[in-house]
């Protein structure tokens, strides 16, 4: 039985709606951090995100500033439905390079422009940087590294699961703690993450002190495999090194079929952009928006 409503009818995201929704994601070679299950529920409210599904095509429908855009991830796009959502929606986004290459005449000849959305470009790495920190340009990075595990010698990690996820929802609310406003960070989708924990194709580690929980890190593998997209990513900063220590050993945890890590996007934060760059990134995963042209 189909739990998705047909076009132009909208529902919100339920769990039921994954068994759906998750194999047409899956097959996806963009890589775009996105594109999962767990990526549109844990931010459905958030967004205000509704699905529907026109023939084989998947549309999420959301909200975001006061204004309305919707998303179709999966295989061909039918312009007549384009050209219905645009009397709904203000804007189209999360658009793929390899999207437009087939498809630019089309959606221009249309009517449409298409705008690049710099601040929504996932930051991608290669593994092997990652996992090892060699040469000079990682030099400040193993060097917290180091201070990590020389100030913290009684440390160890575990598999961030059923049976540890309430030492991670420890960090993450002593992580909240310190934030001024965390009702406007991802607290809450990070918090349902853990707590959804087997509803969801995501792993990570748990890492601690003296056998103490103080981070922990929870991933989902996109592009077909080849590519892990860090959604999550929380510590006790009073621990020195602990995020560099935990992005370095969780890089090394991969499976050797994951070639590329997406640590996703910096949404026009100027230091988090800066502190991404210091990563050295290999490549990004470039998105797109669609707007009608202005007359």
């Amino acid at each position: 039985m189909k739990i998705l409503p047909l076009y132009p009818e909208f529902a919100p995201l339920s769990l039921e709606m994954a068994r759906e929704i998750s194999p047409q994601l899956v097959r996806l070679p963009d890589g775009i951090s996105e594109y999962s299950f767990a990526g549109f529920y844990l931010f459905r409210h958030w967004y205000n995100y509704r699905a529907s599904l026109y023939k084989d095509l998947l549309i999420i429908s959301g909200e975001l500033d006061g204004k309305t855009f919707f998303i179709t991830p999966c295989c061909k796009t039918s312009m007549n439905v384009i050209v219905e959502l645009f009397k709904t929606h203000d804007y189209w986004k999360l658009i793929s390079p390899a999207f437009l290459q087939e498809n630019r005449k089309e959606i221009e000849a249309a009517g449409y422009e298409i705008l690049e959305d710099r601040n929504n470009h996932d930051y991608v790495y290669s593994r092997t940087d990652l996992a090892t920190l060699s040469g000079k340009r990682f030099h400040k990075k193993k060097n917290h590294v180091n201070a990590f595990e020389n100030t913290y010698p009684d440390h160890h990690i575990e598999p961030l699961n059923m049976n540890t996820r309430i030492d991670a929802l420890t960090v993450l609310d002593a992580w909240a703690s310190h934030i001024k406003n965390p009702e406007k960070t991802d607290y809450a989708a990070a918090r349902e993450a853990l707590e959804l924990l087997d509803q969801f194709e995501m792993f990570g580690i748990v890492l601690y002190v003296e056998k103490k929980p103080v981070a922990w890190t929870l991933a989902e593998m996109v592009s077909d495999g080849t590519m892990a997209a860090v959604h999550f990513e929380k510590a006790r900063t009073e621990y020195r090194g602990v995020y560099q220590w935990l992005n370095y050993v969780f890089a090394q945890k991969l499976p050797e079929t994951v070639t590329l890590i997406n640590r996703e996007q910096d949404l026009g934060d100027e230091g988090l952009r800066q502190a991404k760059m210091t990563y050295r990134p290999c490549a990004f995963v470039e998105k797109y928006r669609i707007e009608p042209k202005k007359p």
